[in-house]
């Protein structure tokens, strides 16, 4: 059955799957094919047949009545450098398309450096007199296709789509043979690969070789569209639809703008001749598009050749609008039809445990995004990594926020790589610009790979200026783009305000919590455990409210480490198989969401030397047993600014330096006549610290910090602070490395 799939792209009420001539398998009763065993899987694992591997319809943007899936059991073997394609010979073993060899639903779950596919097909006989065009929407890395035993093309590049017209190639009846060579080395070549790596650990995972996304054939015209682009002017109320073609003599037949089933715009008649044809069309009562209303028009484009129509396609659009202003303070804002919109969102690696890189089913992968919403996130970080069209359709139609990582490669590129990684990075974006969700395109993921930096953001800006552009998300920032971002684990905080570009949080977090069944493995790590899922829930509100209330000194964003956990990282909201939601997901949807009354900003009672030196006495032998005592006589101390410590020193603000092992502090502090209700102290110690308050241990800790950050003052401590003066003395000892001690005292309440 081949029917127009626009009612089920535009209501999203029915899948696409239904549409299309499905070829599950080319090996008929001869398929042998299993899933593997793997460590772990989701739920959805169990609904991956040969017969239905990912079925939907992959292009959501500009859909055609007529197409094939060629996705379902392949012949698969390992392949040798150099050598000749399998033309006509079985191959060994068999993998289902489109899972990476790694997975378990590939069947194969290992890795090759080399591959090759076989499989056949036979083209509908009513597709007769028609143009036939192949579609790759991902093989990683280096491929080259046959066809019938004659080369296609090749292609370099794990994440956008390609594809050949193969009319010239068929047979004139009967099978088809395609085989597919991959050649994947992960860990070589210092190509953009995002995580992927031969030794899985810490931040890196399995890699994804091979065919990752569908692979599909569609009939088209001798003159026929190739691209479709709708760019919203919501303050003209107007969408520009911008049209390439490949014909002759082409020009644009009627364009038709829909709000379900209703023509609310239409134009007869486009450009002149030409590949690029343009119209712009007036929107009446424009509907916007947000996460809280994510409206979309439905689009549907007519090409004319030679004066006769020779394809149509539809597609959709959002009305919004990404911009940045200052609001009322002059802080740099992010906003969003115009409006500042504080964004709140995970980070999302896009791991799956059955299929590596690819989800199950359709359903999985809208089920991250339905999740991600419920927990009251609008927006969310794709880390470096390129999602299937129909992910960011889901983020389209649902209502999500995307900011875009470019993948990453690992090592600084010379020329050759360099160039590739830039043509990639254009694919990407001319690959996925149509969708509304995406809001930012990131350049580089901290230090990857960086280069080039000022040139390569300039010009992504110039190919895309409806959005906004970050050079890099977290600590190698170049001070150019529409963004600066901070990385900060694991408490949230924010870089400076700035002139010209908007501050961000691009991560934090990283609350770790195993759940027993649902882990990879029993080796697990995280940047800080919790105890349980109220602890999760507890903690992660105490982190939210905190980068809420950094949005009233500039803060436009914060990204959370992360939405799922991932192999042996157990930094996820949710389990890896995504059967467990650890934290409650009512209070993380109200804190996502900004509400924080029952977390008021902490109050400033005893300042740090963050901003203005604070004096101390200190020493840096050894003194009196009684020297944390509010009686002990500190006058032979000397006296300086503080903080205490060596330049370079992590998050230290420096204002005397202290280089030996150990140095002890005292001051004496003005506490109100008010008692404090939460009395806690904010601290950055390298190394271990120990904390008096009036004589009273108040906080003792080994190790360092990297960074100032709040901590309890204890029960009998507390008891001892008193209104008018008191006495902060502390004691830090340096193991190795750098020194710093600073302190302060909030009320958190």
């Amino acid at each position: 059955m081949r029917t127009s799939p626009r009612r089920a792209l535009l209501d999203c009420a029915v899948l696409l799957s239904a549409l299309c001539v499905c070829v599950g398998s080319a090996l008929g009763a001869d398929v042998t094919w299993k899933q593997a065993d793997g460590p772990l899987k989701t739920r959805w694992a169990k609904d991956v047949t040969p017969a239905n591997a990912l079925p939907e319809y992959p292009r959501p943007q500009m859909v055609r009545k007529q197409w094939m899936s060629l996705n379902g059991v392949w012949q698969f073997a390992a392949a040798k450098d150099g050598e000749q394609p399998p033309a006509g010979k079985d191959l060994a073993e068999q993998v289902l398309v489109p899972y990476p060899i790694e997975s378990s639903l590939s069947g194969i779950m290992r890795h090759e450096d080399r591959m090759w596919y076989r499989r056949t097909f036979e083209v509908p006989k009513d597709w007769a007199g028609k143009h036939v065009l192949l579609h790759l929407d991902a093989v990683n890395w280096d491929s080259t296709v046959y066809l019938n035993g004659k080369r296609l093309g090749a292609h370099k590049g794990g994440y956008d789509a390609f594809g050949f017209d193969v009319t010239r190639l068929l047979n004139s009846d009967g099978p088809q043979e395609l085989i597919v060579n991959a050649i994947d080395t992960p860990d070589e070549g210092n190509h953009a690969r995002g995580k992927q790596t031969m030794k899985p650990g810490g931040i890196f995972y399995t890699p994804a070789s091979g065919i990752w996304q569908t692979v599909w054939i569609e009939p088209v015209d001798k003159a026929f569209i190739e691209n479709v682009h709708a760019e919203p002017d919501i303050d003209k109320g107007t969408v520009k639809v911008t049209v390439k073609g490949i014909g002759d003599r082409l020009t644009l037949g009627q364009i038709d703008v829909l709000d379900g089933d209703k023509v609310v715009a239409t134009q007869a008649t486009g450009a002149a001749d030409g590949a690029e044809l343009e119209a712009t069309l007036k929107i009446p009562d424009a509907k916007l598009w947000s996460p809280d209303s994510p409206f979309l028009y439905g689009l549907r484009v007519h090409l004319l050749s030679k004066g006769m129509e020779s394809d149509v396609v539809e597609s959709y659009f959002g009305m919004r609008k990404i911009s940045m202003g200052k609001d009322e303070k002059g802080l740099n804002r992010i906003l969003l039809n115009n409006k500042f919109v504080f964004q709140a969102g995970p980070l999302d690696q896009g791991f799956w445990p059955d299929g590596v890189y690819t989800a199950p089913t359709d359903e999985a992968m809208k089920y991250d995004i339905e999740i991600t919403k419920k927990l009251g996130f609008n927006a969310t970080r794709k880390h470096v990594k390129v999602e299937p069209e129909r992910w960011y359709y889901w983020c389209d139609k649902l209502g999500l926020i995307v900011w875009q990582d470019m993948p990453s490669m690992r090592d600084k590129p010379d020329e050759a790589q360099a160039k590739q990684f830039e043509h990639e990075l254009h694919r990407m974006i001319e690959g996925r610009r149509n969708h509304p969700s995406i809001a930012m395109w990131v350049v580089f993921n901290e230090g990857w790979g960086e280069h080039d930096v000022p040139r390569l953001t300039a010009a992504v800006k110039e190919l895309d200026s409806t959005r906004l552009v970050s050079n890099a998300s977290g600590w190698t920032d170049m001070n150019v783009g529409d963004i600066v971002d901070m990385h900060h684990y694991p408490d949230p905080s924010m870089p400076k305000p700035e002139e010209a570009r908007a501050a961000v949080l691009g991560e934090f977090g990283g609350l770790g919590l195993g759940m027993e069944g649902h882990t990879w493995s029993t080796k697990s790590w995280s940047y800080r455990g919790v105890g349980g899922p109220e602890q999760l829930t507890a903690a992660y509100e105490r982190m939210l409210a905190k980068a809420w209330h950094l949005k009233d000194h500039g803060l436009n964003a914060v990204i959370y480490t992360q939405i799922t956990d991932v192999e042996t990282e157990m930094n996820g909201l949710i389990t890896y198989d995504r059967q467990v939601v650890k934290p409650d997901v009512a209070r993380l949807a109200a804190i996502n969401s900004g509400h924080i009354d029952q977390f008021p900003e902490p109050k400033v009672i005893v300042p740090t030397s963050e901003q203005t030196p604070a004096k101390w006495r200190y020493t840096l032998d050894k003194p009196a047993d009684d020297w944390m005592s509010s009686t002990f006589d500190d006058s032979a101390w000397k006296q300086g600014p503080g903080g205490f410590g060596t330049a370079g020193t992590p998050g230290a603000v420096i204002g005397t330096t202290w280089n030996t092992t150990n140095i002890w502090i005292r001051r004496e502090i003005e506490l109100p006549e008010a008692k404090l209700a939460d009395p806690q102290l904010r601290l950055h110690h390298d190394d271990d610290v120990e904390v008096y308050l009036n004589g009273v241990l108040a906080f003792k800790e080994p190790g360092y910090l990297g960074e100032y950050q709040l901590f309890p003052v204890s029960p009998e401590a507390r008891a001892a602070l008193k209104p008018g003066k008191n006495v902060i003395a502390i004691h830090c000892h340096q193991n190795a490395g750098g020194q710093y001690i600073d302190a302060g005292i909030v009320d958190g309440k």
